[in-house]
């Protein structure tokens, strides 16, 4: 019975510092994914977005953002993109589309998307208004959407890829 207690013991402090290296693990894995806010600004969008059929016929208009997890400037504008989503989400779609995902493989194709992040807006209807390229400012998003919201001529235009500050806009 001595050494059946033995046998007991050691398979109780084995499994006792099993937990203990398994907790270990837990709190080093949710503090290395940024703890209890663990869904980034690029995640939680990328998690909330609908469909791009169902956002561009909704009567609403909306952002397709086209990113990459791997883009810096596409995380740095996340949480410009997360606000604006926030301010406007009763009236305005914003969508993200992870370019590495082969299910956008239309889109890309269709939207022309050659560099990222690629923002294209639609109005109402659906029907492309602009399309922006690389890393903006919040101020630059939420005056785009703003103008999307009022059904005015879109603040930037891309003429060669540059973009311009002109208060028109000319299709690409």
């Amino acid at each position: 019975m001595n050494e059946t207690t033995k046998n007991n013991s050691i398979n109780q402090i084995q499994r006792f510092f099993l937990l203990l290296s398994a907790l270990f693990l837990t709190i080093l894995l949710f503090i290395i994914r940024g703890g209890v806010n663990s869904k980034v600004p690029l995640e939680q969008l990328a998690r909330q977005s609908l469909d791009p059929e169902i956002a561009l016929s909704n009567g609403r208009p909306t952002v397709l953002e086209f990113y990459a997890d791997w883009c810096e400037a596409c995380r740095e504008m996340a949480p410009a993109m997360l606000s604006i989503e926030n301010e406007f989400q009763d009236e305005l779609d914003i969508v993200l589309l992870n370019v590495e995902n082969n299910r956008w493989k239309d889109l890309l194709s269709e939207f022309s998307v050659n560099g990222i992040p690629q923002l294209n807006f639609f109005d109402r209807q659906g029907a492309l208004s602009g399309t922006i390229r690389g890393l903006k400012q919040y101020e630059d998003i939420k005056s785009i959407s703003n103008s999307l919201l009022n059904n005015e001529p879109l603040p930037f235009l891309i003429v060669d890829d540059e973009i311009s500050n002109n208060q028109q806009y000319s299709p690409i």
